[in-house]
């Protein structure tokens, strides 16, 4: 009856509860893992990179959403797709709750809905993957931090990215509060996994001065692009060396 329904996906909600005035899954990860990589759910080749490497979501939605993608294959029930899934990830320890985007000029609906499908897709993982999902901080403004938090409030580790935050003032700002925010509100937090694509941790660190004033670890795994503006940065640097 489920299926023809379309509410296969009450299968992972019936196996936690739900929280907050939008009945959004419970979310919550415990300070026991150490994360030193971040691969893109595109890359598959990266997935065992390290013995810690996590598979994270900070992608275009195109890469991992869409009519073949995973919270379709949850929703209908697509056996065959499911399967194709589980083979991808059956050797992948660690997952970032998958990072739908949320967007200002949207309407409200859309972005929570995102944010629901973000929360099914990570129980889908934990239960059938046996994979630990770490929580993601995502918003499309301060009206979403409230909304954003629901339902993980028992979390001790979380995880946001930085890419596309830092140059542009205003989305900077809206950053640093979204830090605080999460800080002041997670009262069981203890870390947060950085997804940066910045040469130097400095930047970061910097970013997050006041979760670290509260004893909250910062930890910037490596990546693709990161690596890359290493490498970059380096070669600048001995460039100017020999000069």
């Amino acid at each position: 009856m489920k299926q023809l329904l379309n509410l296969s996906f009450v299968e992972y909600t019936n196996q936690t509860y739900l929280v907050g005035e939008y009945d959004l899954p419970y979310a919550t990860c415990p300070n026991l893992i150490c994360i030193d990589y971040f691969a893109l759910f595109s890359e598959t080749y990266n997935y065992q990179k390290t013995n810690n490497t996590c598979v994270c979501f900070y992608q275009y939605d195109n890469e991992f959403d869409g009519i073949n993608g995973l919270f379709n294959a949850i929703y209908y029930r697509e056996e065959k797709l499911l399967e194709k899934y589980k083979n991808r990830l059956k050797n992948v320890k660690y997952v970032v709750a998958p990072d739908y985007s949320r967007c200002g000029d949207i309407p409200r609906i859309e972005n929570i809905y995102r944010l629901f499908k973000s929360r099914i897709v990570s129980n889908w993982l934990l239960l059938e993957c046996n994979i630990v999902v770490i929580p993601n901080i995502t918003y499309a403004n301060e009206n979403y931090f409230d909304v954003m938090l629901s339902g993980m409030e028992d979390t001790e580790i979380v995880a946001i990215s930085t890419k596309g935050s830092i140059k542009e003032p205003k989305e900077k700002e809206l950053l640093l509060k979204a830090i605080k925010y999460t800080t002041d509100n997670l009262h069981q937090l203890k870390k947060f996994f950085v997804y940066s694509v910045c040469s130097s941790d400095d930047t970061i660190h910097k970013l997050f001065e006041y979760p670290s004033s509260k004893g909250i670890e910062i930890v910037v795994p490596s990546n693709t692009l990161k690596e890359r503006n290493v490498a970059s940065r380096k070669a600048r640097q001995n460039g100017q060396d020999k000069k």
